[in-house]
């Protein structure tokens, strides 16, 4: 056995802390009940970090313990965002320590079988993972793209207009709630015309829920402050956190550029708002209307 650095022990005790850790993660992933048929992948791969674990003790001499944290914060992220989601916001993690694996190579040879285990452990994850989340994340996007570009502005023109936080709320709900109905039928219609009625329900129903709940959103603000700026404000804040959040989900979910995709979003949603204030400043101004 070669003889370590105190720079390359450091990092092979670091190695063997994520593969201990990554081992239960995986256990843990693949007894959840949504795993379903991907639990036999996820269970050997538990079993392979296992080894790797194991690899980097003969090296170390040391046992360490998992980092408990790590193991309860991806079950649950998970749990809730789902598991394509949670396994690759891990495996991006991985993919940095990563960069110290060259370090390692003259002095422990089976460094690169580790290195092909986990290419391939991520090759898989990608090509066999299926969910019903990331298969509806269309009827998603139009849910909470158009309840965000429609519902902010149409209460950046009613805030001005009315200049009436209790009305400019109401108004903002019942919009919204109509709106989504409607957007859930015409996604139905639309997926029903192309031969599934089983998808179409369930397409109509992802986009109608996404829509409803960014309406509850955003009209919050208004039920919260009395001065209809401030509620202005707390919206669009809110329309950029959905945008920021949801943005970031979808670019580690679908491997998609995170930047590019949050920009456009939320300069749409906040173009719409201005020129829809705008509006509303000119109906106020020019045609009387006082609330």
């Amino acid at each position: 056995m070669n003889t370590l650095s105190a720079d390359q022990m450091a990092i092979v005790l670091a190695f063997q802390k994520a593969e201990i850790t990554e081992y239960h993660i995986y256990s843990k992933l693949a007894g959840m009940r949504s795993a379903g048929s991907n639990a036999a992948l996820l269970g050997k791969i538990a079993e392979d970090e296992k080894l790797h674990s194991g690899i980097w003790k003969n090296y170390s001499g040391k046992d360490v313990s998992p980092d408990r944290f790590k193991i309860f914060w991806y079950y649950w992220i998970a749990h809730i965002f789902g598991l394509t989601f949670g396994v690759k916001l891990m495996e991006r993690g991985e993919n940095k320590a990563q960069k110290n694996y060259g370090l390692l190579l003259s002095s422990i040879p089976e460094t690169k079988k580790i290195i092909d285990d986990e290419n391939r452990h991520e090759r898989q994850l990608l090509e066999s993972i299926q969910e019903e989340k990331l298969e509806y994340i269309g009827s998603v996007v139009l849910g909470l793209n158009d309840a965000l570009v429609e519902l902010t502005g149409a209460l950046a023109g009613l805030s001005f207009a009315m200049q009436n936080n209790r009305i400019i709320g109401f108004a903002g709900l019942i919009t919204g709630i109509a709106a989504s109905f409607s957007m859930a039928a015409s996604n139905y219609l639309s997926k029903k015309a192309e031969g599934d009625a089983h998808v179409a329900v369930k397409s109509a129903l992802y986009t109608g829920m996404a829509y409803i709940f960014t309406v509850i959103l955003l009209v919050m603000p208004y039920w919260i402050f009395s001065f209809y700026l401030y509620s202005l404000i707390g919206t669009l804040s809110i329309a950029v956190f959905i945008i920021l959040i949801f943005n970031y989900y979808i670019a580690i979910a679908k491997d998609l550029e995170f930047k590019k995709r949050f920009f456009e979003m939320a300069g749409i949603s906040l173009g719409v708002s201005a020129i829809t204030f705008g509006i509303g400043w000119a109906v106020r101004k020019f045609m009387g209307i006082e609330v």
